[in-house]
């Protein structure tokens, strides 16, 4: 007797539908999966018959096909295992036809039977919803995930029993609900606030700068002058995600597996904070089939790179593309896959490796070759694409000792959404730009209009300071959104000099 199981996998992000084919025959007891699967799926069939077994079915005793269609992508992992089982039932039938033609079906099995929570199930709930079926059976750690489609019933189950019996229309399972709108609209408040950092004024106004208009930043200073606490202090002035931002953003978490149990939507945007200890394939993404990595993660939020020297330079290098492009591509024998990573980028280090250079309070031990070559563990291609670079110097007795406190997260937050809306309404007509670091070189004599004077300051610190066309191009964007800040339709001279200004090592101040 032959069965069909709808399924599911993923592809990079996105899911394609697998149909799963199960025939009982005659012959010789064995079980034979064909369909290019790999050895966690070959190994599902002795997890699958134990688990019949121990929930209570008699399997088919002779010879079992499956083909997992379509035979020419590779399938992977133990998602295939639940539909595996609900098949051989379908051929004993203890699970209707019928049923089995409307419900798509993902999970792994214990021995025991129970149904075990999977990775990529919410990209697979979209597919199966554009497909039109009528819904999905999940682990029920994986409900609320799946549960973010609407117009998809997603039934929860525990056990294969349970599945069976609700396939054989024996025991009903409600589906799953959860109120995406009121999930979506609840916002944790941020344990780590501004306020809590003294002094270091001019550092938070190049971080309100920067988040304003999506710009990366580098800052550099001695240890312990605040810079990572200052950087933390970032995803509280985020502006929040869209119903769109968040659920991209779920997937891809979905489909790394660090969505964690019972979580049905990322309402946060990302903050990510990879040791300098990270490969290449750690930050990029990768692996004989690809998985998305650290950018990717931080995908419409903050990558944070701190003690960024440290990082091996191969390493640092593979970011320039994914900077420029908002996306990375892996190529690899069994696929090539596009993964989206259109992140702030936010790095911290020292001016050299004691630390202390520039410092008035503390002597550098630090040769100036030694300090060269500190410096130039970032190649300047990688500076280029780094929007401000700002110094956070040492923070003052009186600063830390005062009683006075720094303005909260609320202030800064209030002045970026201002920002970004009038960033917003200015690009509604542009597909992908939807800040001012998104800006294309050939927008920017359309969208940074420049007073006389500011055009010949610009052309003045061009010529003197020698920035390359990439750093120009920097100096406009983020001038740009100093002039937004100030509710001006113009740059003028004071918003070019500022930007000028959050170019320290373009400026040569550490070398």
């Amino acid at each position: 007797m032959l069965a069909r199981v709808h399924s599911g996998a993923v592809l990079g992000v996105e899911a394609y539908a697998i149909e799963i084919e199960v025939n009982a025959g005659h012959g010789d007891p064995q079980t034979v999966i064909v369909g290019l699967p790999d050895a966690a799926v070959r190994e599902s069939k002795d997890r699958v018959f134990t688990a019949i077994l121990n929930s209570g079915f008699r399997p088919h005793v002779g010879r079992t096909t499956i083909n997992l269609a379509p035979a020419d992508i590779r399938k992977e992992g133990p998602c295939f295992d639940l539909p595996i089982a609900a098949g051989i039932l379908a051929t004993q039938e203890e699970i209707s036809g019928e049923a089995l033609a409307a419900y798509a079906m993902i999970g792994e099995l214990a021995l025991s039977g129970e149904v075990r929570r999977v990775k990529g199930v919410l990209p697979i709930a979209m597919r199966v919803k554009e497909d039109g079926l009528q819904g999905l059976l999940v682990p029920v750690d994986n409900a609320e995930e799946a549960a973010v489609v609407t117009g998809l019933d997603v039934i929860p189950v525990r056990t294969l029993r349970e599945a069976a019996e609700f396939l054989a229309g024996r025991q009903p399972i409600p589906p799953h609900r959860v109120d995406v709108e009121a999930l979506f609209n609840s916002h944790e408040e941020h344990e780590d606030d501004f306020a809590d950092v003294k002094g270091q004024e001019s550092v938070k106004r190049a971080i309100e700068v920067a988040v304003s208009g999506g710009h990366n930043i580098l800052m550099i200073g001695p240890p312990g002058a605040g810079k990572t606490m200052l950087a933390r202090r970032i995803a509280s002035i985020l502006p929040p995600l869209t119903m769109g931002e968040a659920v991209d953003v779920t997937r891809i978490h979905s489909i790394a597996g660090s969505l964690p149990p019972h979580q049905a939507l990322i309402t946060r945007r990302p903050f990510r904070a990879p040791h300098h200890t990270i490969s290449d394939a750690g930050l990029l993404g990768g692996g004989a089939h690809p998985m998305p990595g650290e950018v990717s993660l931080a995908h419409r939020g903050v990558l944070f790179l701190d003690e960024l020297p440290e990082f091996h330079r191969n390493v640092l290098e593979v970011l320039r593309q994914p900077l420029e492009d908002g996306t990375v591509t892996i190529s690899r024998a069994a696929a090539t896959v596009t993964f989206p990573c259109q992140f702030m980028l936010v790095a911290a280090m020292n001016p050299c490796p004691c630390g202390h250079y520039g410092d008035p309070h503390r002597e550098c031990r630090c040769s100036a070759t030694q300090i060269h070559n500190y410096r130039n563990r970032i190649s300047g291609p990688l500076l280029d694409r780094i929007d401000i670079h700002i110094e956070v110097p040492a923070v003052r007795y009186q600063d830390l000792a005062g009683a006075a406190v720094g303005l909260p997260s609320t202030h800064y937050r209030e002045r970026v959404l201002t920002a970004r809306g009038v960033q917003h309404e200015r690009y509604r007509t542009l597909r992908r730009v939807h800040s001012n670091a998104g800006l294309r070189p050939r927008d920017l004599a359309r969208f940074c209009p420049m007073t006389d004077d500011a055009q010949q300051t610009l052309r003045m610190a061009i010529t003197e300071l020698q920035f390359s066309a990439r750093a120009y191009d920097r100096i406009v964007k983020v001038a740009r959104t100093i002039a937004d800040l100030e509710g001006m339709e113009r740059i003028e001279v004071m918003h070019i000099q500022e930007a000028i200004q959050f170019r320290s090592l373009d400026r040569q101040l550490w070398v």
